[in-house]
């Protein structure tokens, strides 16, 4: 494999695709379950937060965090999804699947014509510039699966969200929150042998590309220290409002647009620093921080075979819509291919 398959659920993406297991399970902060889904031409599911218990999970933010489905098929994800969603004592925030109070399979809702009459807002300020070629080749191939999605009935409406970028940073809490959360869950592991990330630094026990982690040694040892930390919390809620504020003006079943706005990069980018987590061109982070549940879908691929994705987003507890919709694209545009080599 001489390309990046993603991060961090980056083995489970890598097995999947190479046929060596017919499901598995991701944890997705800002992206590590549907970013790998993108890379390795598979399908990953964000739920909202709340819905999977994420007891014995290592959160970077616990209240963003969730584990989720993924898999080769939107069917696939959907099953594996009927299994993990519950209330949990042993995790507070599973309160949401109380509220969500789902009943029945996810597939239930799966239907091949689903699209019929559909409303896709495209958010064209999450594309990347055309000026970039991979950018613009990434946008080329959402377009043409776009493309697809409108033969099958849907109707498809351009919409912005107003600041993106400003938004995503103003409510970004992995350096107010992760040390405290990473601290915790190794604290809580009798046999780990490192207690904390402090000893992790103090010996040297990490790559030197990893930038996010970096970040992280320097953030507070309580969230609450941070200065910024309520106002980034209200801000959320904000970006939430804004977001599902555009699906409801508009009338829309679903956002749409590139899970990520390059194509993934060759191992030897990401050991040169190239790129780095902080500013990596992930859009993945829209439906991360605003709690809004999103499915990354097999687009299409690249003119040297590389894998394209294309994110979906609906409302908090719609996860039925992610599998109608998806299920309805998967069928439509019908790209996904094993992997020519190993």
């Amino acid at each position: 494999m001489s390309h990046d398959p993603g991060g961090s659920s980056s083995g489970t993406a890598a097995g999947i695709a190479a046929n060596l297991g017919l499901v598995g399970v991701g944890e997705d902060t800002g992206g590590s379950i549907r970013l790998p889904a993108s890379f390795t031409n598979l399908v990953g599911v964000r739920v909202t937060p709340g819905l999977i218990s994420r007891d014995g999970t290592s959160p970077l933010v616990v209240f963003q965090d969730t584990a989720g489905p993924m898999a080769r098929t939107v069917t696939d994800a959907a099953l594996l999804l009927d299994t993990m969603v519950g209330y949990d004592p042993k995790d507070e925030y599973t309160t949401a699947a109380s509220i969500a109070n789902h009943q029945g399979s996810y597939t239930d809702a799966m239907d091949v014509d689903s699209l019929k009459n559909a409303r896709l807002g495209v958010v064209r300020n999450a594309y990347g510039p055309n000026d970039n070629t991979e950018s613009a080749e990434v946008n080329q191939i959402i377009d043409s699966a776009l493309e697809q999605a409108k033969s099958a009935g849907a109707e498809l409406i351009d919409v912005e969200i107003p600041d993106m970028m400003e938004h995503i940073t103003e409510t970004s809490l992995y350096g107010s929150h992760s040390r405290h959360d990473i601290n915790e869950f190794l604290a809580s592991r009798e046999n780990m042998p490192i207690k904390s990330l402090e000893e992790i630094k103090e010996k040297g026990l990490f790559h030197p590309v990893l930038d996010l982690l970096i970040d992280i040694f320097e953030g507070p040892v309580n969230p609450e220290d941070e200065p910024d930390y309520f106002k980034k919390l209200a801000a959320r809620d904000k970006f939430q409002r804004l977001v599902a504020g555009i699906v409801a003006k508009n009338n829309l079943d679903a956002l749409v647009f590139p899970c990520i706005q390059i194509l993934p990069p060759s191992k030897q980018d990401i050991r040169d620093g190239k790129h780095q987590v902080l500013t990596f061109p992930t859009n993945t982070l829209i439906a991360s921080q605003t709690w809004m549940p999103s499915i990354c879908l097999p687009a299409g691929f690249s003119k040297n075979g590389l894998p394209v994705g294309m994110e979906l987003v609906v409302l908090p507890y719609h996860e039925p819509d992610l599998f109608r919709l998806g299920y309805a694209f998967e069928q439509a545009n019908n790209v996904r291919q094993a992997p020519k080599y190993l």
